[in-house]
């Protein structure tokens, strides 16, 4: 039951990835990942569950692994839900998202 909770919360993510002609994704980063990630992830990267921590992560293995995401490619047994949430991501928001995550959770 929880990991559909949870579940439900990660695919709220691309509702609320900003629209690439809105503001600046590195503007948007911090509510992105409040509004999406922070289900999962945690409010401060640490993980919830079964899903991993983000935290002391670069932001080019951050940015590495959306990439895959977003490719479709699974990497770990939470893909189905990353896959959806990264496929519409933008370069500059995945960069964005990236750079928050690896200097706010060290």
């Amino acid at each position: 039951m929880i990991p559909r909770v949870l579940a439900a919360s990660c695919v709220a993510f691309l509702a609320a990835v900003p629209n690439a002609s809105a503001d600046t994704p590195a503007t948007n980063a911090a509510e992105v990942y409040a509004a999406s990630c922070s289900a999962c992830h945690g409010r401060t990267g640490r993980g919830v569950s079964v899903y991993p921590s983000l935290q002391n992560r670069s932001a080019e293995y951050l940015a590495e692994k959306l990439e895959i995401y977003r490719s479709g490619e699974g990497i770990g047994p939470n893909s189905g839900l990353m896959i959806p949430n990264a496929r519409d991501l933008t370069d500059a928001e995945i960069a964005a998202l990236s750079e928050f995550m690896s200097t706010t959770f060290r």
